[in-house]
């Protein structure tokens, strides 16, 4: 669209598929063109900002704020658009992820533990645990939402300094590790579940939301922002505490 900001996309084919991979808070969209003879494709990478998503609807009624589409073949033709109203969302042409970004909390788990807990004495955890879980050198995938509701299930206090919460978190693994060896994988598996850690919850939370009902976060549909709202147990919640934080971000807690 002539207000979109991202770059304009060289790619031309009358028949081609579109795949995608997400990793954190980024999104990799493939276009291969069907035509064998054309061996034609190109790689989109979005970042959502806080208002972007993606639409299928009918190509003559385009969302207002309508970035980027794809046009179906069919008649009457439908079109997938990238939309976002505030446009901090982008993308850019080529495959890579951005390198400043660590490994993905849902797809890449071990990974991500693993680059935390090996990394402690980075000045990045010198600042309060509430801003940390929002760098995404090391929290790729988290944002504002999601650091409420980990902190509140785990009553961690949001100013409390990142390497004091992370380092208590590495000592009672290595404990872990330690009873585990007499233990069958059955009462290994219960236990895990019983006492999550702040860097599991970074996993699983992000995954309830991942796995629950198709635009579950979309304003546009009350009934289903009704039920994300309803799925919220400290974020935005009435009876809840907020203070910006040093970076000019709110975060609730109890």
């Amino acid at each position: 669209s002539v207000v979109g900001r991202g770059p304009e996309v060289p790619f031309r084919s009358e028949a081609y598929r579109i795949s995608a991979t997400a990793r954190g808070k980024e999104l990799r969209l493939t276009l291969s063109s069907l035509d064998p003879a054309a061996a034609l494709s190109q790689d989109l990478v979005f970042r959502f900002g806080m208002s972007g998503s993606f639409r299928l609807c009918p190509a003559a009624e385009l969302p207002r704020h309508a970035h980027l589409c794809f046009l179906t073949s069919e008649s009457p033709p439908r079109a997938l658009c990238f939309v976002d109203a505030r446009r901090f969302g982008s993308w850019r042409l080529g495959d890579a992820w951005q390198p400043e970004r660590g490994p993905c909390v849902v797809s890449e788990y071990q990974a991500f533990r693993e680059n935390v807990l090996k990394n402690l004495d980075d000045k990045a955890f010198d600042k309060p645990i509430c801003e940390a879980l929002l760098n995404q050198k090391y929290f790729n995938g988290i944002g504002n939402y999601l650091r409420a509701e980990i902190l509140y299930r785990l009553k961690i206090p949001p100013f409390e300094k990142a390497r004091t919460v992370l380092e208590a978190l590495k000592d009672q693994q290595q404990e872990r590790q330690k009873k585990d060896c007499s233990l069958t994988l059955s009462k290994k598996v219960r236990l895990m579940r019983e006492n999550l850690d702040l860097l599991e919850l970074c996993h699983t939370v992000p995954i309830e939301v991942i796995r629950a009902e198709k635009q579950l976060v979309d304003p546009e549909h009350p009934d289903n922002y009704a039920t994300f709202k309803n799925w919220l147990q400290c974020y935005s919640v009435p009876g809840m505490s907020s203070l910006r934080d040093h970076n000019g971000r709110t975060i609730w807690f109890q």
